[in-house]
């Protein structure tokens, strides 16, 4: 009989695994909900902001852009596709 010792282990804990520039994923995400705020005021101004500019404001880091985008579909904006890279409120 074998017995193994695991004295640790390598984690994809979500709260200390490391993303672009050392950031946590709860870091990132309070990132994210930070600009929310910046985007939602050029939409208002604007009637849209392009998926680059989103991109060009967040740094080109992908999971905060990701982020983003899906905290403006929670909030209520149509995030549009791959066709339409742009957000935008639904009632415009």
């Amino acid at each position: 009989m074998v017995f193994l010792v695991i004295t640790s282990m390598d984690s994809c804990d979500r709260r200390v695994r490391a993303y672009k520039n050392g950031k946590t994923m709860d870091e990132c995400k309070s990132i994210a909900e930070s600009l929310i705020p910046q985007f939602k005021e050029n939409i208002k101004n604007n009637q849209k902001i392009l998926w680059s500019e989103i991109l060009d404001v967040v740094g080109h880091d992908e999971l905060i852009y990701k982020l983003s985008l899906k905290f403006l579909r929670r909030d209520g904006y149509d995030i549009g596709n791959y066709k339409i890279p742009e957000v935008k409120a639904f009632n415009s």
